[in-house]
C-alpha cells in the first residue's frame, strides 16, 4: 500500500513518522522549502512517547498520473484545502481513498463533491504537537489518538491495512460511527478555541477568573446545541470526557489556533467557530458566545490585513 502525506508539518508529519516506522510505504509531499529541510535533516519527531528519525520519501509535485496513491491523508490547514486538492489530483487513481485529517467537518462537502463520497474517510486526530522553527515536530504531551472510518459501504480494503500498520505504533481506533467522532471533536474544539482565543489565555488561567468557567461551559453548550439541531447527538460518554477535560483547574492546555494568532499567522477560524455560527444561523439557534469569540477572530484577521499580512 503506497500512502501519500500532504504536509509534514504538525500532524501530517508526526503520523506519517509513525507509519513510516512501522513499515509503512510513504512519501510526503511538501513545499520546497520544507522538502529542503527534511533531506538535509531527515524528518525528526520528539516525544515523550518515544522519539522518531525517519529518512523520508519527499515530492513537491505529482506530476505523472500514473504515479498514484492507495492512501492520500490530507493534515493541510483548512485555508489551504483548495490549493491541495490541485497539488494531489494526479495521486488519485481508480481505487485511491482521500482520508482528510483536518479540523471540523466543513471540509467533507468539498472533498465529496471533488472525489465522491465513497472515496473520502473520515478522520479525527487527537493530539497536540508543533513544528519547531528548527524543523523538528514536538508532541507536546502523552496522546497520540487517530480514529478513521468508511462514510460508506462497502468498507475500503486500505481502512484494515491502515489499522495493521497502526495499531502497534499509536492509539489507533477504527470507528464504525466516524462522521459522529467528527463532530464530537468539532464541539470540543470549537469551544477551546473559542475560549482560549478570546481569553488569549490557557484552560487554568481562564477557569481562575471571575466567569471563566460560566464562558467555556456556555460555549460548550451551546455547540451541543448545534449539534443536535443538525441530528448529530453527542456520545455522553466521549461529551463527558471533553467536558472535564475544559473545566479541569490547572490545566495548561490551548488551541493551536491560538499559537497561529501568538505568531500573528492566519486561523482556521471561519472553518471551525465560523462554521458553527452558520450552521447555528441555519437551524435557528442562538449562540452569542460563539459569535463574540468568531467576532474577535474576525477583528484578528482584519487586523492581519490592515498590516498586510494577509
Amino acid at each position: 500500500m503506497r500512502i501519500l502525506v500532504l504536509g509534514a508539518g504538525g500532524i501530517g508529519g508526526y503520523f506519517g513518522a509513525r507509519i513510516q516506522s512501522a513499515g509503512g510505504d510513504v512519501t510526503f509531499l511538501v513545499r520546497p522549502a520544507r522538502a529542503k529541510n527534511l533531506i538535509a535533516n531527515g524528518l525528526h519527531v520528539s516525544s515523550a512517547l518515544g522519539d522518531v528519525h525517519a529518512v523520508p520519501s519527499v515530492v513537491t509535485s505529482i506530476e505523472d498520473p500514473s504515479h498514484t496513491f492507495d492512501v492520500i491523508i490530507l493534515s493541510c490547514k483548512a485555508y489551504d484545502l483548495n490549493s491541495a486538492l490541485e497539488s494531489i489530483s494526479l495521486a488519485i487513481g481508480a481505487n485511491s481513498v482521500v482520508l482528510p485529517l483536518l479540523n471540523g467537518v466543513a471540509h467533507l462537502d468539498t472533498l465529496d463533491a471533488r472525489f465522491g463520497r465513497e472515496r473520502v474517510l473520515g478522520g479525527v486526530a487527537q493530539i497536540a504537537v508543533t513544528l519547531a522553527p528548527s524543523g523538528e515536530i514536538r508532541h507536546l504531551n502523552r496522546m497520540h489518538r487517530l480514529s478513521i472510518g468508511s462514510r460508506c459501504m462497502p468498507v475500503p480494503k486500505q481502512i484494515y491495512l491502515m489499522a495493521d500498520l497502526l495499531s502497534t505504533s499509536i492509539d489507533f481506533f477504527l470507528s464504525d460511527h466516524i462522521e459522529q467522532d467528527m463532530w464530537d471533536k468539532f464541539i470540543f474544539l470549537t469551544t477551546l478555541a473559542g475560549a482560549t482565543c478570546t481569553m488569549r489565555a490557557n484552560l487554568g488561567e481562564i477557569l481562575s477568573t471571575v466567569a471563566g468557567e460560566a464562558f467555556i461551559v456556555g460555549l460548550l453548550d451551546e455547540c451541543e446545541s448545534v449539534a443536535l439541531a443538525n441530528h448529530r447527538t453527542p456520545n455522553p460518554d466521549q461529551l463527558l470526557v471533553y467536558r472535564n477535560q475544559l473545566t479541569k483547574r490547572g490545566s495548561g492546555l490551548t488551541a493551536s489556533m491560538l499559537r497561529d494568532i501568538e505568531r500573528g499567522g492566519p486561523t482556521e477560524a471561519d472553518h471551525i467557530i465560523g462554521d458553527m455560527v452558520l450552521r447555528a444561523d441555519v437551524s435557528g439557534i442562538r449562540v452569542p458566545l460563539l459569535k463574540l469569540a468568531y467576532s474577535h477572530l474576525q477583528a484578528y484577521e482584519l487586523s492581519r490585513q490592515r498590516q498586510g499580512k494577509a
